[in-house]
């Protein structure tokens, strides 16, 4: 009796045990497709995910009390090798979602410190040094993209009024008189700016730039209208003129002029640093299309601004 007892449990076991091993494999398996769902949902929020491609273990891992060899023992091996894969594919979207967020806090602190030296670099004046008067020369244009730092614009003085000896001095300068109303225009101011009549070589050389703003006469126009600011004393305003017409008209025929002016209004503001940028600027973009004169103005620049 007690015999057949032993041997009926023993029967029972060996029944048992598979379906157990199955039912535990089962449960392995729910939590498992759980766990890859929520992978797939955080690595894949808008795509399609990737089914993983499970092989079969070279030595599979036998669980304790499953018989080697059986579909049960081959099943739960495999869900074995597929826990461990997914357990690496979790410890991998967990990194690389942390090097995502450090890159997006580097960027943003580089992106906030870039706005703050513009807007700085905006605010700022840009200074100079002491223009020599001479009759402008015109090097050859190069296309350029222009990068020198924005003078902030002071506003100009109001002149006073002109003696009745000034207003017939300068009545005495011819204005000039052909097919061309853009160049007489020029040329009147240049006329005024020779003879030292600067006020009056300012606002007709700005009221051309106004008004013939398209034309090729613009860039020497805007150019001599920063050598006279430059000439009467007023490099702030000298050195916004010189700017815009590099900015502007890169190709001009005067914008290698206006940025090698730029660098001596620069000087004049006690501005050395800047000035050095703007030589090496023109250096960059104009190069051997230099004049002589511009780049012994260069030199002698640097000199002064003590630029390495």
């Amino acid at each position: 009796m007690r015999n057949a007892l032993f041997a009926t449990t023993a029967v029972l076991m060996a029944v048992a045990s598979p379906a157990i091993a199955q039912s535990s494999v089962e449960g392995r398996v729910d939590r498992l497709e759980k766990e890859m769902r929520a992978v797939q949902r955080k690595v894949f929020p808008a795509g399609t995910p990737l089914e993983a491609e499970i092989t079969r273990p070279a030595a599979p891992t036998v669980t304790p009390g499953t018989p080697s060899g059986t579909p049960i023992s081959d099943l739960t091996a495999r869900v074995g090798a597929l826990e461990s894969q997914l357990a690496a594919m979790t410890g991998q979207t967990e990194e690389n979602s942390y090097k995502l967020r450090q890159l997006e806090e580097a960027f943003n602190r580089y992106k906030a410190d870039t706005d703050a030296r513009l807007s700085q670099a905006e605010a700022a004046p840009r200074p100079s040094v002491s223009a020599p008067v001479a009759v402008d020369p015109a090097p050859a244009p190069v296309a350029a993209k222009p990068t020198a730092a924005k003078p902030a614009a002071p506003k100009p003085a109001a002149p006073g009024p002109a003696s009745e000896e000034r207003k017939a001095a300068v009545a005495a300068i011819e204005r000039p008189s052909t097919s061309d109303a853009a160049s007489d225009a020029y040329n009147y101011g240049f006329r005024l700016w020779d003879a030292k009549f600067y006020p009056e070589a300012q606002a007709q050389l700005k009221a051309t730039v106004d008004k013939y703003g398209s034309s090729s006469v613009a860039s020497k126009a805007q150019n001599l209208l920063g050598r006279a600011y430059l000439d009467d004393g007023k490099p702030a305003l000298a050195s916004v003129a010189f700017y815009e017409n590099y900015q502007k008209r890169p190709r001009g025929e005067r914008a290698p002029d206006s940025l090698t002016y730029l660098g001596e209004a620069l000087i004049q503001l006690k501005k050395p640093a800047d000035a050095c940028k703007v030589y090496e600027e023109l250096e960059q973009v104009y190069g051997d299309s230099l004049s002589s004169s511009l780049r012994g103005m260069m030199d002698k620049g640097r000199v002064k601004a003590k630029c390495s």
